[in-house]
């Protein structure tokens, strides 16, 4: 882990400008991760922490499950296709958690059936389990992210 950031409200940030400011009391983490295979676990491990920091875990297990499950295979495609440094970031807002995970690659996600393989089936369960997904092109690099609901009613 290289760098935590964030805190209360997202960061001045213009990637948050089509998204409603989320009220206080809603969470906002980014850690960046050297290109190392510990860094999924150590992803894994922060999701947990900050779902449970703000009090997401005691509400549902499964959304905590779901988010560590997603982040890890986020992660793992980052590592595995771009070699580089990536960023998690987390934030809970309005009834929605929003998981992203950029990198230097610029390898479109595909969601590929999953079969029989033993790999390649990352983007078939974030596009299984989340509400919505996506990725856009950020620089030189691009940012893939999912989002999950954190209410009954989502």
């Amino acid at each position: 882990m290289l760098r935590l950031s964030g805190g209360r409200l997202p960061d001045p940030d213009p990637r948050y400008a089509a998204y409603p400011q989320p009220p206080l009391g809603a969470g906002h983490v980014s850690v960046e991760y050297d290109p190392r295979p510990s860094a999924v676990r150590e992803a894994r491990a922060e999701v947990r922490r900050q779902l449970e920091g703000w009090g997401l875990a005691e509400r549902d297990d499964d959304l905590v499950d779901t988010a560590v499950l997603l982040v890890s295979e986020l992660a793992t495609n980052a590592l595995l296709h771009s070699a580089s440094r990536f960023t998690l970031t987390l934030s809970a807002a309005h009834g929605v958690l929003r998981c992203e995970v950029a990198d230097s690659g610029r390898r479109t996600p595909r969601v590929l059936d999953a079969g029989n393989a033993e790999s390649g089936r990352g983007m078939f369960l974030v596009e299984a389990l989340a509400l919505r997904w996506g990725w856009r092109q950020d620089g030189r690099g691009k940012t893939v992210w999912f989002e999950l609901g954190t209410c009954g009613e989502c």
